[in-house]
């Protein structure tokens, strides 16, 4: 099982991300199977990061084994959504990208990636969704304001990578990314159902 992310898919969470370039193409990369935590476990806060922020976004499952899949059939390869949290270890990324390193150990630890529990997907269908923190929105979201749709993603993906059956790719998050301290609870909802409870402990 893979787990690939979608970075700056949303023009406003650019905008607040102080990036100047929009990207060409989706922004790919990857977290190792050991960072996800599924509906019902506790996020620990980890020891190494003083700033740790959530970004909630819509994960696609995919259903079916394909490589080099055309745009047009891409629908094929998807059946189901959730929610889910891609935690991120901001000062570690920072520190990071000022040295021109690679980032995974601030996007890839262990329980970095959070999946609530997953509902089936029309084609086409244009999902709203919203993420709460202690209760408050503090980020809302339409699929429709994606810069690379579902397919568009599922497509470029497959170009480089084989997708197989229960695969995972998170989508990108909307404007209001934030830190999380410990004693937080996060719930991703679409419409008035939650899909994901997140305690940070």
């Amino acid at each position: 099982m893979k787990i690939f992310c979608i970075g700056l898919n949303y023009n406003e969470h650019i905008k607040e991300m102080k990036h100047f370039d929009y990207p060409e193409h989706p922004v790919v990369f990857m977290k190792p199977p050991t960072a996800l935590l599924k509906n019902g476990q506790p996020f620990f806060y980890p020891d190494f990061s003083k700033d740790v922020h959530y970004e909630g976004e819509i994960v696609l499952r995919i259903c079916k084994n394909g490589k080099k899949i055309d745009k047009k059939f891409a629908h094929k390869y998807y059946d189901a959504f959730t929610i889910g949290f891609d935690f991120t270890a901001r000062d570690i990324q920072a520190e990071q990208k000022k040295k021109g390193w690679p980032w995974e150990i601030a996007k890839g630890f262990d329980g970095a990636a959070f999946i609530g529990d997953f509902i089936s997907l029309k084609q086409n269908e244009v999902i709203s969704f919203s993420i709460k923190k202690n209760n408050e929105i503090v980020q809302q979201g339409d699929t429709s304001m994606l810069i690379f749709s579902f397919d568009e993603i599922v497509s470029y993906i497959s170009r480089y990578f084989t997708l197989q059956q229960g695969d995972l790719i998170y989508t990108g998050t909307p404007q209001g990314v934030g830190p999380v301290e410990i004693g937080d609870k996060l719930e991703g909802l679409v419409g008035e159902i939650v899909l994901v409870r997140c305690e940070v402990k």
